[in-house]
């Protein structure tokens, strides 16, 4: 084979692999973009729109929330009987006790008030769509925000207390100590500097379909870190399989 034809036949193999190699590096750059994975459907129907509502509830945006605050059955060893509620301050849970081992689990935030009571009280008062009037140590704290309200807020989707609210008393005393929803939900799992107890408003509703007037409640403050339980189901109607308890 003659040197003119040797080469011609290397040049053309040459062409062929850099064709072939930029085949490839355009498959590569137009290859779609892993997508990131969303919020599990079950929670999202779980926040979804409460259209049925006195005052129609849209849905959470549930994207940023860590998935440990959302509603869910959890392992819970306590001598609580079944049907307290235990709210542990210094790790944004509230517990509601079911028994044999297992508590429902809510995501909770922490007011100012929030953690200046501690001990057993029970849930003197419940009320849907309350009123909202800040203490005079809220308006003393707050005055901005607080004082135009000082003979009260009405029922709404701007009301701090949300769609659902328990009041706590102990010796037949109010404490002003509540458990309620909020128009804030970017708040739950952390300190906020006003208000009590505060679940999402799905949440609120739910915790109190489950509790009557009488209810025992148990404040914890200064808790040691909570070990991560493990979920044995989310709670999206209520009803949790027995094969899973």
């Amino acid at each position: 084979m003659c040197v003119s034809h040797v080469r011609a036949s290397v040049a053309l193999r040459s062409l062929a692999l850099l064709a072939l190699a930029a085949t490839l590096a355009s498959c590569a750059t137009t290859a779609a973009p892993v997508k990131k994975k969303g919020p599990d459907p079950v929670h999202v129907a779980m926040y979804g729109p409460r259209p049925d509502e006195r005052f129609p509830m849209p849905a959470i945006d549930i994207s940023g929330v860590n998935p440990k605050y959302f509603r869910q059955q959890v392992a819970y060893q306590t001598m609580e009987p079944a049907g307290t509620i235990v709210i542990d301050t210094q790790n944004r849970f509230l517990y509601l006790v079911q028994g044999e081992g297992m508590a429902m689990r809510y995501g909770i935030g922490v007011g100012k008030s929030g953690l200046e009571f501690e001990g057993a009280a029970r849930i003197g008062r419940k009320a849907e769509w309350p009123r909202w009037t800040p203490t005079p140590s809220m308006i003393k704290r707050e005055p901005e925000r607080n004082l135009k309200w000082a003979n009260g807020m009405e029922p709404g989707l701007t009301n701090p207390l949300g769609p659902r609210a328990l009041y706590l008393y102990k010796d037949g005393q109010d404490t002003l100590f509540r458990i309620h929803g909020t128009s804030e939900p970017w708040s739950i799992g952390k300190a906020v500097s006003s208000g009590c107890i505060r679940l999402f408003n799905q949440d609120i509703i739910d915790l109190y379909s489950r509790v009557p007037s009488g209810s025992r409640v148990v404040v914890l403050q200064h808790q040691a870190p909570a070990e991560e339980a493990m979920p044995v189901a989310a709670a999206s109607d209520g009803f949790v399989p027995r094969a899973a308890i």
